[in-house]
């Protein structure tokens, strides 16, 4: 039913337009204009009690007096009016209405918007906005929307939050040559999410590119879960970039997560590429439309100028996929097509020399050799060069290779001429971009497709390693006293319930107790306050660390109450902590956080000042695998120290990796009672030595 009523919306046999004008200022004049004149083949019915005719077209008072079955409805009417309306459809049996009116929940109406939805949902019907300009299909040649004219044609299709960019971007697709088969305006999102709109894309022919704009996401989980099983390439411009905690800073955590950062972990775990401002936006739907993946980081670039070659090298390398050497073969075979002043080990300078003849032969060469898995192409314009018959020929070269499975970019750099040249390149098929820099990004982001896109389902561990009843029991016991801040003696006992490797931990509640616990732990031991009244335990001076004996304990033991009592005069002191005094290693950090679009995310970044200064950290949606966990420890910056520094051997990633999947594993568990959490220091050792949490933070949700 989903996706019979989706098919209704977006290639609807029948229209009804409530609001349809007569007066050109008027928006409803615009939609019954935009129908008539885009050539739509379907029946449109103009809704309007003063009118018996609109436009040349037989207008009717209301939807229900249509005689005919009607798919869509376009709702151009005052927002007081909607919520009528909405039922006046569903008893008609519309089955989708995209209601352009604005005046909800983006003015504060959250609960008339409310009332709209759940009306349309008692009748089955499918709602696209309130507060769209409409949807645009060359598929269908329909202009349902108050934008001016269809997009130029293409493959890729847009959905888009903010209506004033669609409409840019619609007038656009001629100015840039790119072209979109749809253009969805999908507004206040208060019924059909953008996963509705990718699930039903994902099954369309003519969508080669699925290219979103977004300011927010309404169902983190799905979209993520949806992105997944898409195997067409999904591009996204996410507007925001500002800071915010997911939840009160209570933790590391907490003080360093972002929604910038929770949406690029979403993102690349949901194989959805990024695009960085709105001309990236087109050059990379112009990539990702016209070529296949590169499925590989072997990069070529080809070039008539040194110094445009030596700029693609770079932003190759910054781009995430270098151009290394080429193998010795292909050098040769490259060297028969230039002088022997060319340099044929990558970037290919073929000279001023080149011409239509060499850049075919070259372009064919490298395209078809086995090690090449992607080709950047780029041409400079010169005073001898047509460039029209020099890409004419790389398009040729590329037909007789009959290679289809690896993309090739170009590269024009010049005037008019070269302007002239990548509008043809594109009309045929290959994108082509005005400097050496944007075609390496394009393909880069080919390159991304092939890495992370269609990522199938989220897959972790099946080993039943968890003790979940154990854990809530200590979140049951917290609520039950009204805390949301357990002390570490609790967040320990739930890291062990799901198999973390937590350092031995003993309670005690006198000073007896406490050498009793250092005896059977086993000195050398630190010495922690337990207190929920405080979380921060090296503020108030409750940690004591390198204690050697029993005469150090009682000290200590006295000082950490003492301390605890300046630093909290009203703090409930529940004991000691006597911990085993975990060997030195490197410090990292494990953490986690409920973000409210996302929900559970796991943290990872190397300790100290990595992470309160530099803020090294990486992110990923709970729950992660080990592998992607692997994945993690190689983004951060400093991720060279896991493999050893200064002489120093490399560190135990496969244990650390087990760990951070376990760990997000929890996080996603308890999802519904934990807002954040630290697992600070975590200590890693050598190579197959292990990993010990020696500090457990646990915060609740507050209820």
């Amino acid at each position: 039913m989903k996706s019979d009523h989706l098919h209704a919306l977006l290639h609807p046999t029948s229209i009804a337009v409530i609001g349809a004008s007569n007066n050109s200022e008027k928006i409803g004049y615009a939609v019954v204009h935009n129908l008539i004149e885009s050539g739509y083949q379907g029946d449109v019915y103009p809704i309007n009690p003063k009118n018996e005719e609109i436009q040349g077209l037989k207008a009717y008072p209301n939807v229900t007096d249509v005689p005919e079955d009607i798919d869509a409805a376009i709702i151009a009417v005052p927002a007081k009016y909607v919520l009528d309306i909405t039922e006046d459809c569903g008893k008609k049996g519309v089955k989708a209405l995209l209601v352009i009116t604005s005046g909800f929940s983006e003015v504060g109406k959250e609960e008339l918007e409310e009332q709209i939805v759940d009306t349309a949902k008692s009748y089955g019907v499918r709602l696209l906005g309130p507060n769209i300009v409409g949807v645009l299909s060359n598929k269908e040649n329909m202009n349902a929307s108050f934008a001016g004219f269809l997009p130029l044609p293409g493959q890729a299709s847009l959905i888009s939050q903010s209506g004033a960019l669609l409409v840019a971007m619609d007038a656009a697709t001629y100015t840039r040559g790119i072209g979109f088969n749809e253009m969805i305006s999908i507004g206040n999102m208060s019924d059909i999410q953008f996963s509705d709109l990718i699930e039903f894309m994902g099954d369309d022919e003519d969508t080669k590119c699925i290219s979103l704009y977004i300011e927010t996401i309404n169902e983190g989980r799905r979209f993520i879960d949806t992105c997944r099983q898409i195997d067409t390439p999904i591009l996204a411009l996410k507007a925001g970039s500002s800071k915010r905690g997911a939840a009160a800073a209570a933790s590391h955590t907490g003080s360093l997560v972002g929604a910038t950062k929770v949406y690029q972990a979403a993102f690349k775990q949901a194989g959805v590429i990024q695009a960085s401002d709105v001309n990236n936006f087109f050059d990379r739907t112009l990539a990702l439309t016209l070529q296949p993946s590169m499925r590989g980081d072997n990069l070529a670039i080809l070039t008539n100028g040194g110094g445009v070659g030596v700029l693609a090298s770079d932003a190759a390398e910054r781009f995430g996929i270098p151009a290394t050497e080429i193998p010795q073969d292909l050098q040769e075979g490259l060297m028969d097509y230039m002088p022997d002043y060319g340099a044929a080990k990558n970037p290919v300078d073929l000279t001023g020399m080149a011409n239509t003849e060499r850049f075919h032969h070259t372009t064919k060469l490298a395209f078809s050799h086995p090690w090449v898995n992607g080709l950047v192409v780029i041409i400079c314009e010169t005073q001898l060069l047509d460039l029209v018959e020099i890409v004419k020929g790389v398009h040729r070269a590329v037909q007789e290779t009959g290679i289809h499975d690896k993309p090739i970019v170009v590269s024009l750099v010049g005037g008019d001429s070269a302007l002239e040249a990548g509008r043809w390149l594109i009309e045929h098929g290959i994108p082509a971009y005005n400097s050496p820099d944007l075609a390496v990004n394009a393909l880069a982001a080919l390159r991304d497709h092939g890495r992370y896109g269609s990522p199938g389902p989220v897959l972790t561990s099946s080993e039943n390693r968890n003790d979940s009843g154990a854990a809530r029991e200590v979140i049951a016991q917290a609520r039950e006293s009204g805390r949301t801040g357990l002390t570490e003696i609790e967040s320990r006992k739930i890291f062990a319930a799901y198999g973390l490797p937590v350092v031995e931990t003993r309670l005690a509640r006198s000073e007896e107790e406490a050498l009793d616990a250092a005896q059977d732990v086993g000195y050398p031991v630190v010495l922690k306050i337990v207190s929920h009244d405080i979380l921060h335990k090296s503020d108030a001076g409750g940690v004591k660390v390198g204690i050697q004996n029993a005469q150090d304990l009682s000290a200590a033991y006295q000082s950490l109450l003492e301390n605890a009592k300046q630093y909290k005069a009203e703090a409930v002191i529940e004991g000691v902590a006597v911990q085993e005094m975990a060997a030195e290693g490197t410090e990292v950090i494990i953490g986690s956080v409920n973000d409210p679009t996302f929900g559970p995310t796991v943290m990872f970044g190397l300790g100290g000042i990595f992470v309160e200064v530099l803020e090294d950290t990486t992110f990923r949606v709970a729950p992660v695998s080990t592998s992607e966990a692997s994945n993690m420890l190689e983004e951060i910056r400093a991720a060279a120290i896991l493999e050893g520094a200064r002489g120093q051997g490399p560190l135990d990633r496969e244990a650390l990796a087990e760990t951070l999947s376990r760990y997000s594993e929890m996080a996603a568990d308890l999802g519904d009672d934990i807002a954040e959490t630290d697992a600070n220091p975590c200590i890693v050792y050598g190579q197959g030595k292990g990993v010990k949490i020696v500090d457990a933070r646990v915060i609740l949700k507050e209820v």
